[in-house]
């Protein structure tokens, strides 16, 4: 696609989201398109003063790859704006069609900076783990979204609510970490890690070497979301949804009724 082609794509998504109305989907040709139409909303939320906080990686469960046809995941970025307090009220009207899904969360705690990182060079550089929730939501209408779609709309992120007891991974094996997700008190999903490209530290590798053949480093401190243990649960105003991790605790997402 042309320059103002991708910067059109790119104004009709950050309009959607401004206004909170979904928009058809894009019909981008490739997944270098679709990433170059992220990046300069990306250079847009900077410009305004927004700061990248971390990474996210979708499309890690076989399901959702055999779905769409992919064989590899997707990454989007974290915006510091993006992060709600555990428990604390979230405003359903920030959304479109939000949905939200749990996972096992990474804090960084020295640099990464690929290609080359392995799996043991990743787990040195993670600081702990933390129970998360992740709310996920479309600018694409009725979330009919193709590959190129999800990746052009930063991965389809919305918003992340951390729990309160971070672990280090000392004696952890997260593959095995089971996770319960609850909607309005009943259990809508039981998941573990292994769901996770069969461990959320393949996740990480994989994103910290994409980003690194882009010339991109993940700096201490940052948040990386490495997918979803379970599928997703639809919120609507007045939905209280925990997800509970073995290990790691609970976390809370509240949307205001």
């Amino acid at each position: 696609m042309t320059a103002p082609l991708l910067s059109d794509t790119a104004e009709r998504l950050l309009a959607a989201r401004r206004d909170r109305r979904p928009i058809a989907p894009l019909g981008l040709d490739s997944i270098d398109a679709a990433y170059g139409v992220q990046l300069e909303q990306v250079e847009v939320w900077r410009a305004a003063g927004g700061r990248i906080a971390g990474y996210k990686v979708g499309l890690t469960s076989a399901a959702i790859q055999r779905q769409l046809g992919v064989h590899s995941p997707d990454f989007g970025h974290l915006l510091e704006d993006d992060f709600v307090l555990s428990g604390a009220p979230i405003s359903a009207d920030r959304f479109i069609q939000p949905r939200v899904e749990p996972e096992i969360a990474f804090i960084l705690g020295r640099d990464l900076a690929g290609p080359g990182v392995t799996a043991a060079d990743a787990v040195r550089a993670i600081d702990a783990a933390v129970a998360s929730l992740e709310i996920i939501d479309s600018r694409i209408a009725d979330w009919k979204i193709s590959l190129t779609d999800t990746i052009a709309d930063n991965a389809s992120a919305g918003g992340v609510v951390l729990g309160s007891t971070p672990r280090s991974l000392d004696g952890v094996d997260l593959r095995l970490t089971g996770a319960v997700l609850r909607r309005n008190g009943r259990i809508a999903h039981t998941g573990a890690g292994a769901a996770v490209l069969g461990s959320p530290i393949s996740a990480l590798v994989w994103l910290v070497n994409t980003l690194g053949a882009l010339g991109t480093t993940i700096p201490a401190g940052s948040v990386v979301l490495p997918g979803a243990v379970t599928a997703a649960v639809s919120a609507a105003p007045g939905d209280i949804i925990t997800a509970e991790f073995a290990g790691l605790g609970s976390v809370t997402a509240r949307f205001a009724g």
